[in-house]
């Protein structure tokens, strides 16, 4: 049995560094999304709303369910509750 180790959960969990790199993108989104919403003390339906969302949506959202929101879709949510979002870009260790 060999030890790996990995920078993140992502990285252990991804095939690619590509979808890696994805995942870690989506989660710390949604993670923003999820605490502003949060933040808004609204009921589900009302906050569904605000983002353009059904309130199933709105629930998959607040339940963390990344597998179900794309990187695009997860950046037009954060627009529709006005997060600013700031991409950085490094080079990667090799």
């Amino acid at each position: 049995m060999t030890n790996e180790t990995y920078d993140s959960v992502w990285d252990a969990l991804s095939d690619t560094p590509e979808e890696a790199a994805n995942l870690k993108a989506r989660s710390a989104l949604l993670y923003e999304i999820r605490k502003a919403v949060l933040k808004w003390d609204l009921p589900q339906e009302e906050a569904a709303k605000r983002l353009g969302l059904t309130r199933p949506r709105a629930n998959d959202l607040l339940r963390g369910k990344l597998a179900k929101f794309s990187l695009d879709a997860l950046v037009n949510i954060a627009a529709a509750a006005r997060l600013d979002i700031e991409i950085r870009v490094r080079d990667a260790a090799w």
